[in-house]
C-alpha cells in the first residue's frame, strides 16, 4: 500500500513541477521566495493536527505536518518544536509517524510542533536543508511562535540531523534533542568539535543499530570539548521503539523549562 502511495504521491509531484515549470523563459513561471511565503501565509492552520504541503522556489514539492496547540494565542507566543523522522525510504507518510512520541513527549509545553518529510534524503542534504530552514523561517514570520524557544528533535536518522542543526545553527535552535542517533563530529586531529546549541540526547539501552556505547562515547568527548551535552539512557529499550521514547522527550520538556528557557 505505501508503495502504492510513493507512485501517486510521485505522479502528483511530477505534475505539479511540469504544469509550473513549462516554460523556463517566461519570467511568469518564476517561482519566487515572495510566492512560498504567500503561500504558507493563506494556509488555514486549525487547532491541532494539519497534514499540508508546500512548493518551494526550487518547485520542490514538501509535505509536512503541523500541531497547533490549543491556546489563547493573545499575548503569547509558543515555542516552535521541529521533529525529524526517521529512515523512511521516501515514505510520503514518514512524516506522520512522529505523532506517537513528539506529541505526547511535549504536550505540557503547548508547542507548535513541525514534522517534515525528508523524501528519503538526508536531513542535512541541500534539499532537506532548504525545507527545514524554510519552514522555519515561515513558521516564525507567520504563526505565534517564540524565536527564542526553537528547538530541533529527531529520531534515529532524524536525531543525526538534530545533532548537524545543533551543530551548524546554534544561532536559530534554543535546544537540540537528538534520539536513539549515531553522531560524531570531530576535528582532522582527532578532537572533538564543539556543539554549541545545548542538546538532550536520549538512546535505548538496548540500541542494536547504533550501539548506547558509540552514543556515550560521543556525548564524552563533545562536553570535554565543551559542548553542554545531556545524556539519558532509555531503560531497556531498542532501537524500533520511538513510540516509547514519549516519556523520555516529557523529561526533555522540563528541562527545556527549567534549564534552557
Amino acid at each position: 500500500m505505501k508503495t502504492i502511495n510513493l507512485i501517486i504521491y510521485l505522479f502528483i509531484a511530477s505534475l505539479i513541477f511540469s504544469c509550473t515549470k513549462s516554460d523556463d523563459s517566461n519570467d511568469s513561471n518564476v517561482r519566487t521566495y515572495a510566492d512560498v511565503r504567500a503561500d504558507f501565509n493563506q494556509t488555514n492552520f486549525s487547532t491541532g493536527i494539519n497534514d499540508v504541503s508546500l512548493i518551494g522556489v526550487d518547485y520542490s514539492f514538501w509535505l509536512y505536518r503541523v500541531i497547533i496547540p490549543d491556546v489563547d494565542f493573545t499575548n503569547n507566543k509558543r515555542p516552535l518544536i521541529i521533529t525529524l523522522h526517521g529512515f523512511s525510504g521516501g515514505d510520503p507518510e514518514a512524516h506522520k509517524n512522529t505523532g506517537c512520541y513528539a506529541e505526547p513527549g511535549f504536550s505540557a509545553l503547548d508547542a507548535i510542533i513541525i514534522s517534515p518529510n525528508n523524501r528519503g534524503l538526508q536531513w542535512f542534504d541541500p534539499y532537506n536543508q532548504a525545507q527545514v530552514n524554510t519552514l522555519v523561517d515561515l513558521a516564525s514570520d507567520y504563526l505565534p511562535v517564540d524565536t527564542s524557544k526553537i528547538v530541533i528533535s529527531g529520531y534515529s536518522d532524524g536525531g543525526n540531523g538534530a545533532w548537524w542543526y545543533s551543530e551548524k545553527q546554534p544561532t536559530v535552535y534554543s535546544a537540540g534533542i537528538p534520539m536513539a542517533s549515531a553522531y560524531g563530529s570531530y576535528n582532522p586531529d582527532g578532537s572533538a568539535r564543539v556543539v554549541a546549541t545545548p542538546t538532550f540526547v536520549i538512546h535505548g539501552e538496548n540500541d542494536e543499530l547504533f550501539p548506547l556505547q558509540n552514543t556515550q562515547d560521543w556525548v564524552e568527548d563533545t562536553t570535554t570539548a565543551g559542548s553542554n551535552s545531556t545524556l539519558v539512557v532509555a531503560t531497556g529499550l531498542t532501537h524500533t521503539q520511538p513510540c516509547d521514547y514519549a516519556s523520555y522527550l516529557q523529561d526533555a520538556a522540563t528541562w527545556l523549562v527549567n534549564d534552557i528557557w
